[in-house]
């Protein structure tokens, strides 16, 4: 059943099937653990694109976030720099 979607032999030939399932669940798994590195990239440059334009660096500001222990992580940070860059301003600045 896992195989029926594959092509050619991959779908009919028991080794070549179970080959392909180990390779394509080792794929999945490798491509979960870089996906999670992909978003965070993506929070990090989406506040860095914000925050620069007010001068201060994204390391800086989340150098800062840590001393004060303001507990907002880099999604909501960056959810807040796309929807109110103001609001990213004001935390930037306290």
């Amino acid at each position: 059943l896992f195989a029926s979607s594959f092509r050619g032999a991959h779908s009919r030939l028991t080794r070549t099937i179970a080959q392909q399932k180990i390779r394509a669940l080792v794929s999945a798994h490798r491509d979960r653990n870089k996906q999670k590195g992909n978003f965070r990239r993506l929070w990090i440059t989406r506040i860095n694109a914000v925050i620069r334009q007010k001068g201060v660096s994204y390391s800086i500001l989340i150098h800062d976030l840590y001393k004060r222990q303001l507990l907002l992580n880099r999604k909501i940070l960056a959810q807040i720099a796309i929807s109110n860059k103001n609001c990213l301003y004001m935390i930037s600045n306290e």
